[in-house]
């Protein structure tokens, strides 16, 4: 029989082994979270709708440095805010296919139910085309439209370029006759178009613009100041940091 100065002890120590045994035949560890290791809880959504940016011909995802390091500035996040470059001589209806498969990645990373699209020039065709022709009828994942210089119907300048993607922003292209047939304002988002009268990329400039819109024509500045602007810039956030659709 075990002396009276280790009986303590050995009680003690029958007790954790005791606790061991029934943590290790339950689900929980002692040494890891409560709960499935496997379950995945997702973000909680953002006091914003996420942005997805996207450029136009000849250009980069560095067309948007300003305007994302601007949008930082005001309370966005990294994983708020997605810049990303394609193939621009592709046809504009290959690029909306991964601009599908952004959309649905930055959902998922965000926890967001909602995303803007803010686009420039030749972006604005793919991000149409997008909303046209990729989402279901009545899908409210994009919220607002953006095209800043958009080649919405088309632009003499682009005869001197031959990529499809060129051939589809002259005016009267099949494609754009396509994308503005029967309305130019397609599904649920918020649309909205800045334009200036001193644009030498698209011309005419007001072709630009698109009816159903909220339309802005911008001081007198050229095609790339549209992305640089800060007024603008002032102009875009205020139109995107709505979230009528709730969070």
């Amino acid at each position: 029989m075990p002396s009276t100065s280790f009986a303590a002890p050995l009680r003690r120590y029958g007790a954790l082994v005791a606790l061991l045994l029934v943590a290790a035949c339950g689900n929980d560890s002692l040494f890891t979270s409560p709960g499935n290791s496997r379950d995945v809880v997702p973000p909680p959504p953002p006091p914003h709708y996420p942005i997805i940016f996207v450029h136009g011909f000849n250009a980069s995802s560095a067309t948007w440095l300003t305007m994302v390091a601007r949008f930082k500035l005001d309370g966005y996040t990294d994983r708020e805010l997605l810049n990303w470059s394609y193939d621009y001589r592709l046809s504009n209806a290959t690029t909306a296919q991964t601009l599908s498969q952004k959309v649905d990645s930055v959902l998922l990373a965000s926890g967001a139910h909602h995303v803007d699209i803010i686009s420039h020039s030749m972006g604005a065709l793919s991000a149409r085309y997008y909303v046209r022709n990729l989402l279901p009828l009545g899908d409210r994942r994009v919220d607002a439209l953006v095209t800043l210089g958009g080649t919405n119907h088309g632009t003499v300048t682009a005869f001197g370029c031959t990529p499809i993607s060129c051939t589809e922003m002259r005016p009267y292209s099949g494609f754009v006759t396509r994308l503005n047939a029967t309305d130019e304002t397609w599904g649920t988002p918020r649309y909205a178009t800045w334009w200036s009268q001193c644009d030498e990329v698209i011309y005419p400039q007001s072709s630009a613009k698109l009816s159903g819109a909220v339309n802005s024509q911008t001081a007198c500045i050229k095609h790339s100041d549209l992305h640089e602007n800060y007024t603008v810039y002032t102009q875009v956030r205020d139109w995107v940091k709505q979230t009528p659709q709730g969070l």
